[in-house]
């Protein structure tokens, strides 16, 4: 691994350990409120936008283009996302992304704001607001390694933070538009990809030296498409997500949400979410203190943790039941996710690492948007509560096949004075 991965310290000196470094740098602070700002905007938007489109009178099949225009232009442009940023750093394509997305969010806030806009100005706007966010996401995952000396308690404090996003946005988007209407809220979410440019334009970056400049599209495609294909630690996973995107997570969520609202109705189904986001505080935060030696195999307790969530509302529990099941079920996601991100961060080279995290995308949303499409076709076949049952049991294999997987079990995490050997 090139000493750019992000895990180095200082060797100790005769005098004792050296002390840990400080994770609020001023790059990490600057860094972490792009992070929160853009976020908290993110977790808005489902709310103004469904809101806002249902209210011009489009019903739900306009909320359905409106959204799934957002996560086509983000799944078919991922990949040349990676390649970009690899190309141009990551910093420059964040950047831009933010000042795109500032524009077109804040045009869909004057539309509102002046009238009822046409449809098919919303789902222009939000399928190139997909684009821009293609060109930001690659990078998210290459910035952590460079802003901070300790990548999984980074990732952990960043997924607290997004944990807590996805409690307090939603709330916060439903209180504005009750008082003032969504042109408000999308207005908010534009400022807040200002405040995340400005935040990123002033990081003090390393100057890195960009060798691929010269190597055509294509190739430098190919090379993260080999870089990923050549771990099998890393494709092994990926190919179980493929199952476990699609027929846990993606089934569970549109499926678990009608459940829940039948039986106790749409008030229970926000505090349960929230409740989720809750949980992904604590899987968070337990993700910064536990530093596995196997990474890959303590994680899959999260995918096992995560798979209680279709579970728990096929059981037709109490609101408060339902509630600590989502948390544990949130707390899981949380931490695989932070074990995830620095597993990745960590194990690829920093020149390929923005590629290489664009196929993961691209593969896991991919995987979602198909199971949230089959969702309602095999509820209707199978029973909605059969089916949370058939997902919890898929989860549990899926978790299973991470700790049979040689290439995953074994792996190891990246030591500073591993990386500071170049293994």
């Amino acid at each position: 691994m090139s000493q750019d991965a992000g895990l180095r310290t200082d060797t100790p000196s005769a005098e004792g350990p050296t002390p840990q470094p400080t994770l609020w740098t001023a790059n990490f602070r600057l860094y972490f409120g792009a992070r929160t700002g853009s976020l908290l905007g993110d977790a808005m938007l489902p709310v103004a936008l469904t809101v806002g489109v249902l209210d011009a009178g489009y019903g739900t099949s306009g909320v359905g283009y409106a959204l799934g225009a957002w996560m086509a232009a983000l799944a078919l442009c991922m990949l040349f996302g990676g390649v970009l940023a690899d190309r141009f750093t990551p910093r420059r394509m964040m950047v831009l992304a933010d000042l795109l997305r500032l524009v077109l969010q804040g045009g869909l806030a004057v539309a509102f704001a002046l009238g009822t806009p046409p449809l098919l100005m919303i789902v222009a706007l939000q399928f190139f607001s997909g684009v821009a966010t293609a060109l930001f996401q690659p990078g998210v995952a290459s910035m952590v390694p460079q802003v901070s000396t300790d990548v999984q308690r980074a990732n952990g404090v960043l997924r607290v933070s997004e944990s807590v996003a996805g409690v307090l946005g939603p709330a916060l988007a439903g209180v504005l538009i009750s008082v003032s209407g969504p042109a408000t809220v999308f207005a908010i979410y534009a400022a807040t990809y200002a405040v995340s440019a400005a935040c990123l334009f002033g990081l003090r970056l390393q100057q890195t030296k960009q060798d691929d400049e010269a190597e055509s599209f294509w190739r430098q495609l190919t090379e993260g498409w080999q870089e990923f294909r050549s771990r099998t630690w890393l494709w092994g996973v990926i190919s179980c997500f493929l199952i476990y995107g699609c027929f846990v997570a993606g089934l569970s969520l549109p499926v678990g949400a009608d459940l829940v609202t039948t039986q106790h109705g749409s008030t229970a189904l926000g505090i349960a979410l929230g409740a989720f986001g809750a949980g992904g505080v604590i899987g968070g935060a337990l993700a910064i203190r536990i530093r596995p030696r196997r990474p890959l195999a303590t994680g899959s307790i999260g995918w096992a943790l995560y798979a209680l969530y279709p579970l728990v509302p096929a059981l037709r529990p109490g609101v408060v039941p339902l509630c600590l099941g989502w948390a544990v079920a949130g707390a899981g996601l949380a931490f695989w996710a932070v074990i995830w991100a620095t597993t990745v961060q960590t194990q690829i080279p920093p020149e390929l690492l923005n590629r290489v995290y664009a196929y993961d995308v691209t593969g896991s949303l991919l995987s979602m948007a198909l199971g949230r499409s089959l969702a309602g076709p095999l509820a209707s076949v199978a029973g909605a509560r059969p089916l949370m049952v058939a997902a919890t049991l898929l989860g549990l294999c899926c978790s299973g096949v991470l700790l049979a997987v040689p290439g995953i079990r074994r792996l190891r995490a990246v030591t500073p004075d591993a990386e500071a050997l170049g293994t």
